[in-house]
């Protein structure tokens, strides 16, 4: 089935764009298996995803190195009109770079001067943000021949002409009447281009498809999970997983496992690696009432690219009940394991545990965890099974390591080979679990029985402030250095935010990578030293790539806050007190001496409509903003700046208030509208709760805040830092040995 065409605007955009620049792109390439493979020797280019198959993402270049840092400088930045979160990783070709922005935007621009050659929205359908849980992100494009690949939001795979931009063909690859979605990037292998999707928050069945390059035309598609046993099963491994499974039905809501994010090939034995996701709902007492394994949620899967064939699967954790994906960056790489090489397939998927799996057979060589743990005491060498600890959310609530968040999440992680290390972007940060006997599925929003604090509220009397100091005690991220033969942390340089974003290791003995409160750095790859850093003036959680134009190397990165933290936790991003709100690419050289335009924006707190709804009614509100609207807006309404800030809406915004939130006026904008999940008596609490939080932002600005209130903004500020006393104790007394 194939999708729309791009509204006409797009085409006079491009035609436009190709008459005014001259010689634009000029020069034709093509990318076959043999370049693909030997994509390492290609030292100026970055082809894939990972840069090669092995997903690596280390590049030999070495003019950049631990001597010459402290002289690299901008060289360009490119502003991209974009208020929202930006996670791609950009491929270089032959001088120009190709990068996927908010929206599913495809953006082509000059290597050398940042100029944009050209750019195409592809008509995305945005109401669909509406089945994004995480942001309307993308990671990035994959080439192949002489196209350009796109998966999109709406569930499309595009294929365009990169030299200009145009669409050659469009494929759906989602049933639009599921909440699926794509954020990941295609790969593609031997011709065949390989895409997944998103949606396990919603209700969902997960899959991974192959389309042929040429044609768009559907070649094959491996399930992830066994769909209802009455209509049979696509492949007899199927029918094995659904032994695993129970009663059922699970296939009434989807089961989950979404193939959204990591892949990598091994051309060698010529296997593809996937990683499978969570399940739909997160609830296994839901989910699977009878127990069982679930295969293959939360797995590692070894497939056959020809065919899609079922080969190996290593399960990081069965019955999975905790958003522990194993989505997360997946590396090849050879090491030397009880004195002989090993080929190694390696991941540090969000529960916490490092693996390394032998990539041929799967069998599992080591694992042990980079960062606190609490659902289980280690893994298993002999049976491959997580040693789980009394964590069972279904009598009551459980406090846990790690959170939804992971360990470690989408931001890949980099090998050197040089050092031998892989450097995981990480976090510590734990989660209330707990089960809702009241579940019901609603197959048209996010409830789909996460059991993540669903009922515990924001008090109406917390402010900016004591959120800001809660999360920063209860939050840490790092960049952790981590030996994969011996299995343990080298060093941690810590990010002073849980949320940033991957890393790039180069020949120059460095790991680039970029920190949530907005610095860009290079750290020496030996002892994580911080040698060189810029404030790129707002939340970093994009991927950074390097490439040479005429012998001379460059670093570019996406700077753009957002993402599922950066979405629903704003105040973690930046210590600036007023961060840039604009979507960038950098990019630094050595010796140049670019700089940023200062911020300058004008903070303004309009008087909101007067309070008339009663103290039941802003309650009311207060949990169901915290139950819908938190996840892109923040606790209590407070998220980065990226983000309309609720309470601060002007008069207009206040008068069209319903007509937003229920008839979805600013879906162009992002924005959908939720009439079929909230009633107008519920949109009316919300708007009354947003009412309240902007007169308590005036009375905070102007110091008008009663005694009361100051003496318990006191009072719970303190504890907050008494929490993050004891975390900071804690952390001492592990590092010290204890």
């Amino acid at each position: 089935m194939r999708g729309r065409s791009y509204r006409r605007r797009s085409w006079l955009a491009l035609l436009l764009t190709t008459a005014l620049v001259p010689g634009l792109a000029q020069a034709q390439w093509q990318i076959d298996a043999e370049r693909l493979i030997e994509a390492d020797a290609e030292t100026h280019n970055w082809l894939s995803h990972g840069r090669t198959y092995s997903e690596q993402r280390y590049s030999p270049l070495d003019a950049i190195d631990r001597d010459s840092v402290q002289r690299l400088g901008l060289a360009w930045y490119r502003d991209l009109g974009t208020r929202r979160g930006l996670e791609a990783t950009p491929l270089v070709i032959d001088g120009v770079l190709y990068f996927t922005g908010t929206y599913s935007e495809v953006i082509a621009v000059d290597g050398r001067s940042g100029k944009i050659l050209w750019r195409n929205d592809l008509d995305v359908d945005r109401t669909r943000a509406k089945f994004m849980c995480c942001d309307v992100v993308n990671r990035g494009l994959a080439a192949w021949g002489n196209k350009l690949f796109v998966g999109t939001m709406d569930g499309r795979l595009v294929a365009l002409d990169p030299q200009n931009g145009r669409i050659i063909w469009d494929t759906l690859t989602i049933d639009l009447d599921r909440p699926y979605s794509i954020t990941g990037a295609p790969r593609v292998v031997d011709g065949k281009v390989l895409i997944g999707n998103g949606g396990g928050e919603f209700g969902v069945r997960g899959y991974i498809s192959a389309y042929d390059a040429d044609t768009g035309e559907q070649l094959w598609r491996f399930y992830t999970v066994p769909g209802n046993p009455e209509e049979g099963f696509e492949a007899p491994i199927l029918e094995k997983a659904a032994e695993t499974w129970g009663d059922g039905p699970w296939w009434e809501i989807g089961g989950g496992g979404t193939v959204w994010d990591s892949m990598a090939y091994d051309p060698d034995l010529d296997l593809l690696y996937i990683g499978v996701g969570n399940g739909s709902p997160w609830n296994k007492h839901v989910r699977s009432p009878g127990g069982g394994d679930n295969l293959f949620l939360s797995s590692i899967i070894a497939l056959d690219p020809d065919t899609g064939d079922y080969v190996w699967h290593y399960q990081t954790t069965p019955g999975d009940g905790w958003d522990y994906t194993a989505t997360q960056h997946l590396i090849l790489a050879t090491l030397e394991i009880d004195g002989r090489p090993r080929d190694v397939i390696m991941q540090a998927p969000k529960n916490g545990f490092f693996y390394v799996l032998d990539r041929e057979t799967g069998e599992l060589l080591s694992a042990e965890n980079y960062v606190p743990v609490s659902w289980a005491k280690g893994v298993d060498l002999q049976t491959g099974r997580p040693i789980e600890t009394d964590n069972d959310y279904g009598e009551g609530p459980v406090y846990q390591f790690p959170s939804p968040m992971g360990g470690h999440n989408w931001q890949p992680m980099c090998y050197s080979p040089d050092t031998g290390y892989v450097y995981i972007p990480a976090r510590q940060l734990a989660m209330i679990y707990r089960r809702d006997a009241d579940f019901e599925y609603e197959p048209a929003f996010w409830n789909v029985g996460m059991d993540v604090m669903k009922d515990i509220t924001v008090p109406p009397w917390m402010d900016a402030d004591l959120v800001k100091k809660v999360g920063s005690a209860m939050a840490q991220g790092f960049l952790l250095a981590w030996d994969p033969v011996e299995q343990k942390a080298v060093w941690r340089a810590n990010a002073g935010s849980p949320w940033n974003g991957g890393a790039l290791c180069t020949g120059g003995d460095l790991v680039f990578d970029g920190t949530g409160r907005g610095d860009f750095r290079a750290i020496d790859a030996h002892s994580g030293d911080i040698l060189w850093s810029f404030d790129a003036q707002q939340g970093i959680i994009g991927s950074p790539v390097t490439y040479a134009i005429d012998g001379e190397q460059y670093v570019s990165i996406l700077v753009g806050w957002g993402g599922a933290f950066g979405l629903s936790f704003g105040f973690a991003s930046n210590t600036v007190e007023e961060p840039s709100t604009q979507g960038r690419l950098l990019t630094f050289k050595l010796d140049a001496i670019g700089q940023l335009p200062p911020i300058r924006r004008e903070q303004r707190v309009p008087e909101p409509p007067p309070r008339k709804a009663s103290d039941a009614t802003v309650d009311k509100g207060n949990t169901l903003y915290h139950q819908y609207c938190v996840y892109c807006h923040g606790p209590r309404a407070i998220t980065h700046p990226n983000i309309a800030d609720l309470r601060t809406m002007d008069a207009d915004t206040h008068r069209d208030f319903l007509g937003i939130v229920l008839a979805g006026s600013q879906a162009e904008q992002g924005m959908p509208g939720f009439s079929d999940t909230l009633s107008r008596d519920e949109a009316v609490a919300i708007h009354a709760y947003l009412i309240e939080l902007g007169h308590q932002e005036l009375d905070r600005i102007r110091g008008e805040g009663s005694a009361w209130q100051q003496f318990k903004h006191a009072l719970y500020s303190a504890a907050a830092w008494c929490v993050g006393l004891l975390v900071d104790f804690m952390e001492w007394f592990k590092n010290a040995g204890g």
